[in-house]
């Protein structure tokens, strides 16, 4: 007699490696904004990259720079993409997700005010938008970093990585292209985002794992 068939099993999930990548991340940006902090001018990469992409702007690049630089921050990228996440995954039943993404979200984006005040890095003076005061570490990166790996965690798909990826990466050319930030600014950005993204899944990995081994089919294989 065959067996019946049931949802996968989660298994179980270690918490050390995200503690200690999301641990080394955090270190490592919190370092980088107290080095560029104490510097009086920027390094020579940060100089040389904004040179570069100052001397390329045209029109053809200014239009998806400023979507990128709405997209990515304001209230559409810090509050509508959360919220609006997090009530896709209530409605497909998934709460502790929804729970996380939100979290992970607001987390990232305090962090980031915070960084800015206790930094107060000057922005560059060929900036093409309005910004606050602070530019380390970038917010509009940071939050793409935290989107991007938060959905990658929990969807479990190599093309969510490549898209998160993407999607991050044409955030940093964009806040730099339009002088908002430093290459510095949008490395730390990136550390940030992505450390707070994954710290808060290590307590909730186990909750995470299992609502999500729940609803799939069996015998699924992510592609």
């Amino acid at each position: 007699m065959s067996q019946p068939i049931t949802a996968p099993q989660a298994r179980k999930v270690s918490r050390l490696w995200p503690i200690v990548s999301g641990g080394t991340a955090i270190l490592a940006a919190l370092g980088l904004g107290l080095i560029v902090a104490l510097r009086a001018n920027p390094y020579g990469v940060d100089a040389e990259w904004l040179e570069e992409l100052v001397e390329h702007r045209s029109p053809l690049w200014d239009v998806p720079a400023y979507v990128m630089s709405f997209l990515g921050g304001g209230w559409f990228g810090v509050f509508l993409v959360p919220i609006g996440v997090g009530a896709a995954l209530l409605i497909a039943r998934k709460p502790w997700s929804a729970l996380y993404f939100v979290v992970a979200s607001a987390v990232s984006a305090g962090i980031v005010q915070l960084l800015k005040s206790l930094f107060a890095r000057a922005r560059p003076e060929q900036i093409l938008v309005a910004a606050d005061f602070g530019s380390f570490p970038s917010g509009h990166v940071a939050n793409a970093a935290t989107i991007s790996v938060a959905l990658a965690i929990l969807l479990q798909r190599r093309w969510v990585w490549f898209a998160g990826a993407a999607w991050t990466l044409l955030m940093i050319l964009s806040r730099t292209y339009l002088g908002a930030h430093w290459l510095s600014d949008t490395v730390g950005g990136l550390l940030l985002g992505g450390a707070v993204a994954v710290l808060l899944w290590a307590p909730l990995a186990a909750r995470l794992q299992k609502e999500w081994s729940s609803s799939a089919p069996p015998d699924s294989v992510a592609p």
